[in-house]
């Protein structure tokens, strides 16, 4: 009987050519057979948005043994979907989203497309990570990642996860990492968000900008201080955001 190998869905929010997905694609490329399906170009900040009412497009760009690379016109979750609706053979063993250029540590999480990825997976009961690294240069060095992302991924597909958690993992730059924290999101804020502009032809627009502040940086088990400190953070990471600890609270009101 045929043993079938691993089947992993990868989608990100920098785009099908960015070049963290595919140093992904090649650390991973002995691990199991690769469907790609990500966006045609960058979708950053497009958190768990979907296409309403945008008609999608898939376009294959590359197809050979064991691999196969799509782009869709859609967010990253639009992807996901499509990929689940359209392309693939069978239900993936993995979900996994990056490798992103730039973290998604702390409320960034409610941002990232790449996130939407990961916790589009998990919603759809499959297993999921998505991986970052500090840097949001375009040519950014994603080979000190190699090690960790393969252990990672082969861990979670010989353990699996809890139903309805997913792995943010995050990596600091650095040639070498000083080990694995595994750690909460910090409670962190950004500010300074917009900044407006005057037109020459006399109106006004505004960019979205902004800068981060973690709101407590000495806590030493989130997943800010671990990316200070040259460690990889890794923050399991659940679709269900239900306040438990407020429920009875609330249940105490009088309404």
């Amino acid at each position: 009987m045929e043993v079938k190998r691993p089947l992993l869905l990868i989608s990100n929010d920098d785009g099908y050519q960015a070049k963290g997905i595919n140093s992904l694609v090649d650390m991973l490329s002995d691990v199991g057979d690769i469907i790609v399906c990500a966006p045609e170009s960058a979708r950053s900040g497009f958190s768990c948005a979907f296409s309403a009412e945008l008609p999608l497009r898939l376009r294959l760009r590359q197809k050979r043994e064991g691999l196969e690379v799509w782009s869709c016109n859609g967010t990253p979750v639009d992807c996901v979907k499509m990929a689940l609706a359209e392309i693939v053979p069978r239900k993936p063993d993995m979900v996994i989203g990056g490798i992103n250029h730039g973290d998604n540590a702390s409320v960034n999480v409610h941002y990232s497309g790449t996130m939407g990825v990961t916790l589009e997976g998990c919603m759809k009961y499959i297993p999921s990570v998505a991986f970052s690294l500090c840097d949001h240069s375009a040519d950014a060095d994603f080979e000190p990642l190699r090690p960790f992302v393969r252990s990672i991924t082969q861990r979670v597909l010989t353990e699996g996860l809890p139903t309805g958690v997913c792995l943010n993992v995050n990596f600091p730059v650095a040639a070498a990492f000083k080990g694995v924290r595994i750690c909460r999101m910090a409670k962190g804020t950004w500010g300074n968000e917009v900044v407006k502009c005057s037109h020459p032809r006399d109106y006004d627009y505004w960019w979205m900008v902004g800068s981060y502040t973690n709101d407590e940086p000495e806590a030493e088990d989130t997943d800010n201080w671990a990316l200070r400190h040259g460690y990889v953070a890794i923050t399991p990471t659940q679709t269900d955001v239900t306040a438990y600890q407020a429920m009875e609270r609330l249940k105490e009101w009088d309404l």
